[in-house]
């Protein structure tokens, strides 16, 4: 089973990973610890990460919460008694709701079973998840890390993980995603909350000036 966080013990890895890099101990020193972000281990965490794809968070909150209006609870049976039309009133795409009906799909039939992924690890979890259609690397990523707290997660597909570490590390635009890949080496085993603190500093810090830039 692999090495999970808590929120008691989220301050002292930050601290570890403080004393693994000094740029982390920097962000803490600015903008203090980043905040525990974590969600429950239920089809609604999942919807609500499947809503954040390429989109802004505030996008994703408005759709889950018109969700939420409408069945009250979302659960995969209350959700599949929704109509195409339904779903275009509480801000779902077409391909969302699709996306959000095969995971209900999947957990009614027992094809996906949420409880067993805690004792799961992160490439088991993978392989089930992707196998589904509109579930790729990014949300299993997230759901791994808010869900479960695998402590060794990193969303390299994740712009704003992308970018803070450009940033942090004043690497150039044009840095690859692995290059970046082999920088987050160095946060092992602790890269998810590596992530936390990324995504606290991509939020928190001043953004650099465009002025000037074609």
């Amino acid at each position: 089973m692999p090495q999970q966080f808590t929120q008691a013990t989220y301050h002292s890895i930050c601290d570890k990973l403080a004393t693994m890099d000094t740029d982390f101990a920097d962000v803490i020193k600015l903008y203090g610890y980043p905040p525990f972000w974590s969600r429950p281990n239920t089809y609604e965490s999942l919807v609500h990460i499947i809503l954040e794809q390429q989109v802004s968070l505030a996008s994703a909150l408005s759709a889950l919460n018109k969700l939420c209006e409408r069945v009250g609870k979302i659960t995969p049976a209350h959700v599949l008694l929704l109509t195409d039309a339904e779903m275009r009133e509480c801000y779902c795409s077409r391909q969302k709701t699709d996306y959000i009906r095969y995971l209900a799909e999947a957990i009614i039939s027992g094809q996906i079973n949420l409880e067993a992924f805690e004792q799961m690890e992160d490439e088991d979890i993978r392989r089930q998840l992707t196998a589904l259609k509109g579930i790729g690397n990014w949300t299993v990523d997230v759901y791994v890390m808010f869900a479960l707290h695998h402590t060794d997660v990193l969303p390299i597909g994740d712009l704003a993980i992308v970018n803070a570490i450009k940033r942090l590390k004043g690497l150039p635009k044009e840095t690859t995603k692995e290059e970046l890949a082999l920088v987050a080496e160095q946060w092992k085993p602790y890269r998810t909350v590596a992530s936390m603190l990324l995504w606290h500093y991509y939020l928190a810090s001043p953004k650099p000036s465009t002025k000037g830039r074609a």
